[in-house]
């Protein structure tokens, strides 16, 4: 199992874990949790796959990703009054899974001979949709739209991996940078509660 691999995987259960804790929250029956999990945790990868057209989708293709979520379930369900409280815990694992599926989409992206434009684009969708499917799913209004840096950090570290794939970099510099970067901005964004301007009044209209 390569590295790569297994973090994708770790990303998947840290996410299932956070989908089913939200669907436990809003008081969702066991069907209505696994759902939600398992939206969070494969629906950006499922998504992008359809956006470009790889088959066979993610999950489909390989059942690792389905036991996964499974696991993280029945984990959540046995250990929820343990782990619900550890916010900092699964802020780092969802903000280490983020930086894998950046990287993971814009591989894909490139590897379907995409623009690498659209190749980050992708990186960014396999990393946010799973928890806009989530939020969506629960009647909460997605936490990309509303505040903290989060899509834009996937930007940002797509970008990062770009430079080092042009460069010829190593494949441990690509995913070292591409994860460090991710991570860096999304904890000094929640650190210094740094947001993305909104438009509140119209410049012109006074």
């Amino acid at each position: 199992m390569s590295l790569i691999y297994a973090l994708d995987i770790i990303g998947t259960f840290a996410f299932a874990i956070s989908g089913a804790l939200v669907a436990s929250k809003k008081e969702f029956d066991l069907f209505g949790v696994i759902i939600i999990a398992f939206a969070t945790a494969v629906g950006g990868g499922m998504l992008r796959d359809v956006l470009i057209n790889a088959h066979p989708i993610n999950w489909i293709g390989d059942l690792n990703y389905i036991w996964t979520i499974m696991a993280a379930v029945v984990f959540t369900f046995l250990f929820k009054s343990k782990i619900a409280p550890l916010s900092k815990t699964m802020f780092l694992f969802d903000t280490i899974g983020i930086g894998v599926f950046t990287m993971l989409g814009v591989q894909k992206g490139l590897a379907y001979d995409l623009h690498p434009f659209i190749a980050v684009v992708m990186g960014m969708v396999s990393s946010v949709m799973g928890g806009v499917t989530r939020d969506v799913l629960t009647n909460e209004v997605p936490l990309i739209f509303k505040k903290e840096i989060y899509a834009s950090a996937c930007l940002a570290g797509g970008a990062v991996y770009l430079l080092t794939y042009y460069l010829q970099l190593s494949e441990t510099i690509q995913f070292i940078s591409t994860i460090f970067t991710v991570i860096s901005i999304r904890m000094l964004a929640v650190k210094f509660h740094l947001q993305l301007p909104k438009i509140k009044d119209d410049i012109f209209g006074r």
